[in-house]
């Protein structure tokens, strides 16, 4: 019999923490060198949550439903981190005691969007509901691509970088970034496990990419708030920007995401002389040229696809 699909994927996410630890990792004493399971083994989580091995075992296999404290003592045993416990918690269904409200459309608030048009020379996107682009500036485009121009079904930050090879080609560390994008849409589908747009996307994404699928499965979890980026753009060279995310005050679950250059770096000035072109309507004469730094040859096939 097949678990329901809440505590089938608590029961994934346990076995796949676990595997993801060692014994050393928990205080247990590595006694052990011939262990025929990675990771701790079903009995060490149980002893470390003071839970027994049979009760953990159909915890495991989805045929049990686990209590607020004991998902909270699973959480200390797993040494889950803060975007983890809110991903078990939300699989668990134990993060909102409330009556469930109906799904609305993702709407942008006008005061979202005058705030991307007054970001005159940063790239800014406001992110919905399954990383969905559902907005942008000027700036933005200069960077990535005319989002216009993109079907709204394929219009997707996780989506595009995984099968857009123009969108996919310009960061150069492409798996660190493709990881964190997965994982922040693991924390998606702890809100959102009845959502049938969310469970199309990974389900198309699973079929087409096999490091999606495999990364997927390994269950990891973030909130992707800030970091750094590492761009080869087609026209202005490398850039290195900094990105961060802010929650939307309104509780809709929307982002906005943000892309900076230290000012008087090289990634500046190549942002600022690109974004000015842009804004101009004016094609870019191959390169953008930055006083005393070489830039490589344009490569023509990096333009975005017309799909």
């Amino acid at each position: 019999m097949t678990p329901p699909s809440g505590l089938g994927e608590l029961g994934a996410f346990l076995k796949a923490r676990r595997a993801q630890l060692t014994p050393h990792e928990v205080g247990l004493p590595e006694t052990d060198s011939h262990r025929k399971v990675a990771g701790l083994r079903r009995e060490e989580v149980a002893r470390l949550a003071a839970i027994s091995v049979d009760y953990y075992t159909r915890l495991e296999q989805g045929r049990v439903q686990a209590s607020a404290s004991v998902l909270a003592t699973l959480a200390r045993a797993l040494r889950l981190d803060d975007d983890q416990q809110t991903y078990l918690f939300g699989i668990a269904g134990k993060t909102d005691a409330g009556p469930r409200r109906r799904r609305a459309a993702q709407r942008v608030r006008p005061a979202a969007r005058r705030l991307l048009q007054q970001l005159i020379e940063t790239p800014a996107l406001v992110l919905g509901k399954r990383m969905d682009i559902l907005a942008w500036n000027h700036a933005a485009t200069a960077l990535y691509t005319d989002f216009a121009r993109i079907p709204a079904a394929r219009r997707n930050y996780v989506y595009m970088l995984f099968t857009d090879p123009a969108f996919r080609g310009m960061h150069l560390e492409w798996e660190h970034d493709a990881r964190d994008a997965v994982a922040a849409l693991r924390m998606e589908a702890a809100n959102g496990s009845d959502d049938p747009a969310l469970a199309r996307l990974v389900g198309e994404l699973s079929l087409q990419d096999t490091d999606f699928r495999t990364w997927w499965a390994e269950h990891h979890v973030n909130s992707a708030g800030y970091g750094t980026k590492h761009y080869r753009h087609p026209t202005a060279g490398d850039l290195t920007l900094d990105c961060d995310t802010w929650d939307s005050p309104d509780g809709s679950g929307q982002r906005l995401m943000v892309l900076t250059a230290e000012p008087g770096s090289t990634s500046h000035d190549a942002l600022r002389i690109l974004v000015s072109w842009a804004a101009a309507g004016q094609a870019v004469p191959g390169r953008v040229a930055i006083p005393g730094r070489a830039v490589p040859p344009a490569d023509t096939d990096r333009r975005h696809p017309d799909t």
